[in-house]
């Protein structure tokens, strides 16, 4: 008797992609709590724990680590779980197939560039690999949890400078994180307990290195504010589909959260809690932003676009009156 290997329905992948998502969200925030805690040497070992895999005896900073660990390890099976079901969907779409295949690279890195990161005492530059490898699965994850529950027949519906300028602040999104975690690389929050524990930080302006930082970040940060607000602009005056305005209302909204929550930080002299919900929110914006170039939608062609943009005008004008 042949066995057939199950099919999944689009709903039920859905699903699987949304878990897969949601799991990836939270090792990200328990990350930066390992981090902000200064448990990151709660474990100075890797793969084990103090010498051994599973572990009961442990201080704190120990159990906060070793409990990210240990979600790592059900972020990695969902991982692969959303990557073979891709194969099992019915209809199956290449573009989940590659896109659920990349997750548990991803989770993979993460996991090799966490454990150089204990195993070189949390040197500035496999914390922030870490980190930015983090804002890149979270991408590929947010796209594949769209993409599954779209219609296996994509259409494109925004106008082409909507799609242009929602795209445009990827880059630029992508370079505010950079400079966060060089931020956060120069600040007092090193990720270890500070007991015996030596954690180098970036001095490349001497004493003033984290000020310097936080100013060009805040720049940046403003930049991409305006860059963001722009666009909300544009997709109102070009009539884009209500998605992708929503998504862009997130992102403007949540930039400004971030500055009230970064001027806090700063004038309170980065207290642990408002640095958390600092990474919190900039997790949140970057998912935004992939929320909107997912919603913006597939690039038009140039003449097909005018004339959809036409009919939309078209649609939206007032009927003739008798």
């Amino acid at each position: 008797m042949r066995l057939r290997a199950p099919k999944i329905s689009p709903p039920a992948y859905a699903k699987i992609a949304t878990t897969a998502l949601v799991l990836l969200i939270a090792i990200v925030f328990s990350g930066a709590a390992v981090r902000l805690t200064g448990s990151g040497l709660g474990c100075p070992d890797w793969p084990d724990c103090h010498g051994k895999v599973l572990q009961t005896e442990l201080t704190s900073h120990g159990a906060i680590e070793y409990g990210n660990r240990l979600v790592t390890g059900l972020v990695a099976i969902a991982a692969i779980a959303a990557s073979l079901a891709a194969f099992l969907r019915t209809p199956f779409r290449k573009d989940l197939a590659i896109l659920g295949a990349l997750l548990p690279l991803g989770v993979i890195g993460q996991a090799v560039l966490g454990g150089m990161a204990v195993l070189y005492g949390l040197a500035p530059g496999w914390v922030m690999g870490h980190f930015l490898l983090s804002m890149a699965i979270l991408a590929g994850a947010v796209t594949l949890a769209w993409r599954a529950r779209a219609p296996d027949t994509d259409s494109d519906t925004n106008p082409r400078q909507v799609v242009l300028a929602t795209r445009a602040l990827v880059p630029l999104g992508a370079w505010v994180l950079f400079l966060g975690t060089v931020t956060t690389a120069s600040g007092p929050h090193p990720g270890s307990s500070g007991t015996g524990e030596v954690v180098h930080r970036f001095g490349f302006k001497g004493g003033d290195t984290l000020d310097w930082m936080i100013h060009w970040h805040g720049r940046f940060s403003t930049l991409l504010g305006l860059a963001a607000l722009a666009t909300w602009f544009l997709a109102r005056r070009h009539h884009a589909d209500r998605q992708t305005r929503k998504a862009l209302t997130a992102v403007c909204l949540l930039l400004a959260a971030q500055g009230v929550v970064g001027f806090i930080q700063y004038e309170t002299g980065l207290p642990t809690e408002i640095v958390w919900i600092h990474v919190v929110l900039a997790t949140c914006t970057w998912l935004a932003l992939m929320w909107s170039v997912n919603a913006a939608g597939r690039l038009a062609p140039a003449l097909r676009g005018a004339l959809a943009e036409r009919n939309r005008g078209l649609a939206r004008a007032p009927g003739p009156t008798t």
